[in-house]
């Protein structure tokens, strides 16, 4: 569906059709997080069932998903913010990404459901004490309600080395495609590169569900924090036409801070 089938294309087009009957305005200008001097507005809705295959229509419409609710950029003037993924059946790692491999080899991936405990809970809030950028509190109830609350399809993957928590991301299972939705690890193991080790585990764990594609949600040019995904090749952007193209975000960046 997330491909160019013909029913696909019908499909994401009365998605389209429908969300734009609905007349739903914009939130209010907010400074935007990826390019300075910038305002930032959302358009979002919340549908009765958020189910897989919904899901993969709204993905190939720019919007993501935040518990319940999905949501896009309506910016007055800008489009930057454009949805990028990964072809999983021809990615192949970079020289970096089979080194980040290495280096983890000896760490064991888990994945079922989201289940928030004591140990993620400490382990997140070290990992925002580190990034300094105050956009996030750490609490409990943030940590429930941001990660924990979320549909059916929305999956958790823990990775440990030695019983140590390396890291653990939350990721949603969609009809024919998977969608990284955050991921956090130990400050202390940055020299892993536990964000590109994430990814990677992403990549396989959509080959292994068949899934041609992996989301990693916003490319922005010119963002340094977005600068990174563009690295996983090859990989699509959505285009201002409402399609996706191939390779069309240059190199650069890390992820693995």
């Amino acid at each position: 569906m997330t491909g160019g089938t013909g029913a696909g294309q019908a499909a994401r087009a009365r998605l389209a059709r429908l969300v734009g009957s609905l007349g739903l305005e914009a939130s209010p200008p907010a400074p935007c997080p990826y390019l300075p001097d910038r305002d930032s507005r959302l358009l979002a809705l919340r549908p009765n069932r958020l189910t897989p295959r919904l899901y993969a229509l709204f993905l190939d419409l720019n919007f993501r998903r935040l518990r319940d609710v999905v949501y896009r950029p309506q910016c007055d003037g800008c489009r930057e913010c454009r949805e990028l993924r990964v072809d999983a059946r021809r990615f192949q790692p970079s020289r970096a990404q089979r080194r980040c491999l290495e280096r983890n080899r000896d760490v064991l991936a888990s994945v079922g459901r989201p289940r928030p405990t004591d140990e993620k809970h400490a382990l997140y809030r070290r990992y925002l004490e580190a990034r300094h950028d105050g956009a996030m509190s750490g609490s409990s109830e943030e940590f429930h309600e941001f990660l924990h609350e979320a549909p059916e399809m929305t999956l958790e993957v823990e990775f440990r080395a030695a019983g140590r928590l390396v890291g653990a991301g939350i990721f949603d299972a969609a009809s024919d495609a998977l969608s990284a939705v955050y991921f956090y690890f130990d400050p202390e193991l940055h020299r892993r590169s536990p964000g590109t080790f994430n990814v990677l585990w992403l990549v396989e764990e959509a080959r292994r569900r068949a899934c041609p594609w992996l989301y990693l949600g916003y490319y922005v040019a010119g963002s340094r924090r977005m600068a990174y995904k563009a690295s996983f090749r090859p990989h699509q952007l959505l285009d201002e036409a409402g399609g996706f193209g191939p390779d069309a975000a240059p190199v650069g960046g890390r992820i693995g801070e």
